[in-house]
């Protein structure tokens, strides 16, 4: 299967399915001698895991990850970083009963016939869990990046949104809260709505929104490389994403263009930042800014119409363990993958310069 791997310089290509014996992944590219903090690599392994609060799927799995190579002494060697996460809590059986059905919006169709043969279990390739690894690469990522500093927070569940800009939120507040949304009120309103939509045996969307500060002016590439466009294809690659806006977003459409210009300061930077950050595809030096769309999940605890593996309409009820509303464990998804971003154009910046 080809698609497992992010990144030109510092690439990550991961493995493993939803009810495998393991997930993991190898990382190329990592400089040499850089000091890693295992346990804030595990921290954000533990942002991202099941079972954290009474909101996301009661999965029980320690993830735990384990490094096998590139590492000596503390210290990164310049070698591949091979690492893997075991899969500790697999209930095989609660998918028995979509053996030979398809679940309405899931993946189990287009696998089925593209490849002939798919993974029941949870989805296997295709399920969210896969997304374990590029948290692991991303927490590594954050460190390479040291001055750069990246935030991810759920601006909105459903129809509840935060409406403040993020430059009056305090980020310190995001994990404050089992939703991340670092302003208590809305929070609260976020956690009940999750809440509701959970005994309906329903499910809701949501979106993250992303904030990238310190970013040096210059990075990206012209044309097919943009450092936008490589964050937009980053986050529609996670799971249950459907939509990608930075700066202005969709917003700007309706703008004109005396509103929406950034007028210069005599230092290069800019008054207004409606352009996020990034002009012509490089990096201005202001905060990188965007908000990403996550679907409702597609496993609902409800009957629903479907059609099995030789075309016959039945009717399938979800079973399992799965989170009402994706956003609360998205967050640290988004900030590893934008890291990811970050640490391999800033790579391909000292090559260029070079």
């Amino acid at each position: 299967m080809a698609g497992n791997s992010f990144g030109k310089l510092f690439n990550l290509t991961t493995f493993g399915e939803s009810h495998g014996t393991a997930l993991g992944g190898i990382i190329d590219g990592c400089p040499s001698g850089l000091t890693l903090d295992i346990e804030a690599i595990q921290k954000e392994l533990n942002r991202r895991k099941p079972g954290q609060s009474e909101i996301v799927t009661q999965r029980k799995e320690p993830d735990t990850v384990q490094f096998l190579s590139g590492i000596f002494e503390g210290k990164t060697t310049g070698t591949s970083i091979g690492f893997i996460i075991e899969n500790a809590n697999q209930k095989s059986k609660d998918y028995s009963h979509i053996k030979d059905v398809y679940r309405p919006s899931h993946a189990d169709y287009t696998y089925d016939q593209k490849y002939g043969i798919r993974d029941y279990r949870g989805g296997g390739r295709s399920s969210a869990r896969e997304t374990a690894c590029r948290v692991v690469a991303g927490a590594i990522a954050k460190q390479l990046l040291k001055d750069v500093k990246i935030h991810a927070f759920v601006s909105s569940v459903g129809d509840i949104f935060l409406e403040k800009p993020y430059q009056e939120l305090d980020f310190n507040l995001i994990e404050s809260n089992i939703v991340r949304c670092p302003d208590e009120a809305v929070a609260e309103r976020m956690i009940n709505r999750i809440k509701e939509i959970r005994k309906e045996g329903d499910t809701i969307g949501g979106t993250v929104t992303c904030v990238i500060q310190n970013v040096p002016a210059g990075l990206g590439e012209p044309v097919f490389d943009k450092l936008h466009a490589e964050l937009g294809k980053a986050m529609l690659s996670i799971n249950a994403v459907k939509g990608f806006e930075y700066g202005s977003g969709f917003c700007g459409a309706k703008m004109k263009g005396s509103e929406h210009n950034d007028i210069f300061n005599a230092d290069g930077s800019t008054k207004t930042n409606l352009s996020g950050g990034v002009q012509g595809g490089i990096s201005n030096g202001m905060d990188i800014y965007f908000r990403v769309a996550f679907k409702p999940v597609a496993t609902i605890m409800q009957n629903q119409e479907t059609i099995d593996s030789e075309g016959h309409v039945v009717e399938m009820h979800g079973k399992g363990r799965h989170d009402p509303c994706v956003v609360p464990r998205a967050v640290p998804i988004v900030e590893a993958m934008a890291a990811l971003v970050i640490a391999d154009y800033l790579l391909q910046n000292k090559v260029t310069k070079l």
